[in-house]
């Protein structure tokens, strides 16, 4: 069952299937008005990293790699080297490196190709289920403040195109990652890299509403006409790679998890934990009755109880200005 069919009563849900589709040219003007017709910062924002917290691998080692003959070790061994002796992002590095080893194997792989290839990427346990379960939850402990909203994003710096043809795309109301331009006579080439302290500004760029990639977000926005506080947010991610983004999101007043494989990757997350940079970590598995439940929903009840509190503040507030 999707996002959308399961969230009823008080959770409502909005979602995208492209960056920022659905908009509105002047959000500071749409918070101002949320504003003066009701209690508006109703928006719960669950915001994933893709591998290594949604999916155990990178996404190119399922699809990508396998297609053009390339054994994943070796690639991003080249990729490391060939960045470090450029002096280029590591990013940018194995976007371009990725379509030359393909021309040079004489394989063809075009946009459609990508979205294709998205379907063999394998996720963790219990994540299909995942949103519904939170979409349920979420409509059972709202109870006492009506409209609370449910989004889903993801921030990667993998590829947009390959996460088009994951099972899970349709759950998330945009999605934020790496992507090429493609061009029929040459190799393609990025046409967005997020790096991983680049991840930070689309936080603020859901904090402030402001979604569409080529409006500016360097504006001045007072905090009560944010959207969706960060206060509202939670971000699932699962190493040094999310820590710029988990820092960033406490440091206003949000929330992260730390997730991994266990075993070895544990230590990570341990080590995250104890630097403050996330409020708890566990295994990823998704499933109902998991660690990773029971923590996502012990900061998302926390959430709910700071929403009916604020919303009551406004309430004596707009009492007392009668």
């Amino acid at each position: 069952m999707t996002e959308q069919t399961s969230l009823r009563g008080n959770v409502r849900s909005g979602r995208t299937r492209s960056g920022g589709t659905s908009q509105k040219s002047a959000p500071a003007r749409a918070g101002a008005q949320a504003a003066k017709s009701g209690f508006g910062k109703k928006t719960i924002a669950l915001v994933y990293d893709f591998d290594g917290t949604l999916s155990p691998r990178p996404m190119q080692e399922y699809t990508f790699l396998p297609k053009i003959g390339e054994d994943p070790k070796a690639f991003w061994r080249e990729c490391n080297e060939t960045a470090r002796a450029q002096d280029a992002d590591p990013l940018i590095t194995y976007m371009h490196l990725m379509y030359k080893k393909a021309k040079a194997r004489g394989v063809r792989i075009d946009r459609d190709d990508l979205v294709a290839l998205g379907r063999d990427v394998e996720l963790f346990p219990g994540v299909d289920e995942w949103f519904g379960a939170m979409a349920e939850y979420i409509q059972i402990r709202s109870e006492l403040s009506q409209g609370v909203e449910l989004r889903h994003y993801l921030i990667s710096s993998g590829l947009v195109e390959i996460i088009e043809g994951t099972r899970i795309r349709p759950h998330f109301h945009n999605v934020f990652a790496s992507e090429y331009w493609f061009d029929p006579y040459d190799l393609p080439y990025p046409k967005r890299v997020i790096t991983d302290t680049g991840k930070t500004q689309y936080l603020f760029r859901i904090n402030k509403g402001i979604e569409k990639l080529g409006d500016s977000i360097n504006e001045h926005m007072p905090e009560a006409e944010r959207p969706i506080p960060f206060s509202n947010m939670i971000y699932f991610g699962d190493g040094d790679t999310d820590v710029p983004s988990m820092a960033v999101t406490r440091k206003n007043g949000g929330h992260a998890i730390a997730v991994h494989a266990g075993g070895k990757a544990r230590t990570k997350c341990v080590n995250l934990f104890k630097a403050g940079r996330c409020d708890f970590f566990a295994q990823a598995d998704y499933r109902r009755g998991s660690e990773l439940f029971k923590r996502t929903t012990l900061l998302i009840d926390r959430i709910l109880a700071d929403i009916r509190v604020q919303e009551e503040t406004w309430r004596m507030a707009r009492a007392i200005e009668r």
